[in-house]
C-alpha cells in the first residue's frame, strides 16, 4: 500500500493552491464576486479533503470524496447565484468554483500535470470565450429589422456615497453618445445605490451603449453594470453585461 509522504503532501497541496489562485487571479482582474482569495480556497478545501482520504490509506475513500467535494461545492455555487429582476447573476462565479474544486481534486490524486491541464483550460474559456460571446451578443437575430428601435435599459449599482457623481456621468455619456434618457430610476437600500437609466435606440443596440458601459465600468464604486432591452426583461431572458 503507498503511504502519502510529507513532500507528496505538500508537492499536491502547493499544487492544489497555485491552480486555483491562477484561476483566481483572473477572476480578480475583473472585479468579480469570487476572485483571488476564494476560488484559491476553495481549491485548497478540495485538496485537502481528498488528501485526507489518500493519508488514511482507504483504497476507495478518494473517489467518494470527491464526489462529496462535488456536492459541497454545488451549494457553496448556489450561494452567489443572485437573481436580479428579469436576469440571473453569478452563473459564471459558480461554474468557475466549480472547476476550481476540480483542478484541486486532480492534484490531490497526484495527477499534477492534469491539474495544471485543467488550469489552462479553465483560463482558456474566460479569456478567448468571453470575446467571442460579445460577438454573438451583437449579432442581429434573424428575422429582426436592423433599423428598429427598442427600448434599453442601463442598470447600475454603487455606493451611496457616489450616487450624485455617477448620476450625471450615466446622463452626460448616454448623451455623448447620442442616446436621449427616456427615464432614470433610483432606488436606494443600506449603502448602496441602484440606478436605472432607459434609452431609446435604433439599430445595433450593443454598439450603441459599449462606450456608455466602458466610461462607467471604470469609475471607482461601482459594483454592478450590465444592459438589458425591454423585450429581453419581458421575456425573462438574462441581462448582457459588458463590463
Amino acid at each position: 500500500m503507498h503511504s502519502l509522504t510529507t513532500v507528496d503532501f505538500l508537492t499536491r497541496l502547493a499544487t492544489g493552491v497555485a491552480c486555483g489562485a491562477l484561476i483566481g487571479v483572473e477572476r480578480q482582474w475583473r472585479a468579480r464576486m469570487a476572485g483571488l482569495r476564494t476560488n484559491a480556497l476553495v481549491a485548497v478545501g478540495a485538496t485537502l479533503f481528498v488528501l485526507y482520504s489518500e493519508a488514511v490509506g482507504d483504497a476507495g475513500s478518494p473517489t467518494r470524496v470527491a464526489s462529496y467535494v462535488v456536492s459541497g461545492i454545488g451549494f457553496l455555487g448556489g450561494g452567489v447565484i443572485l437573481r436580479d429582476g428579469a436576469g440571473v447573476r453569478g452563473l459564471n462565479t459558480a461554474a468557475t468554483l466549480w472547476c476550481s474544486a476540480a483542478v484541486g481534486v486532480l492534484a490531490a490524486s497526484g495527477r499534477l500535470a492534469l491539474a495544471g491541464l485543467g488550469t489552462v483550460v479553465v483560463l482558456a474559456v474566460h479569456v478567448v470565450l468571453r470575446p467571442a460571446g460579445r460577438l454573438l451578443d451583437r449579432a442581429p437575430a434573424a428575422g429582426t429589422d436592423p433599423d428598429a428601435t427598442v427600448r434599453a435599459t442601463v442598470h447600475l449599482v454603487c455606493e451611496r456615497k457616489a450616487e450624485t457623481p455617477l448620476r450625471a456621468l450615466l446622463l452626460q455619456t448616454l448623451a455623448a453618445s447620442g442616446l436621449a434618457p427616456t427615464g432614470l430610476r433610483a432606488r436606494r437600500e443600506g449603502e448602496s445605490t441602484s440606478l436605472r437609466a432607459t434609452a431609446t435606440i435604433s439599430g445595433d443596440v450593443a454598439s450603441a451603449l459599449e462606450q456608455v458601459i466602458s466610461r462607467l465600468s471604470l469609475e471607482p464604486g461601482v459594483s454592478d453594470l450590465h444592459w438589458h432591452t425591454d423585450d429581453e426583461e419581458s421575456e425573462g431572458e438574462r441581462p448582457r453585461a459588458l463590463a
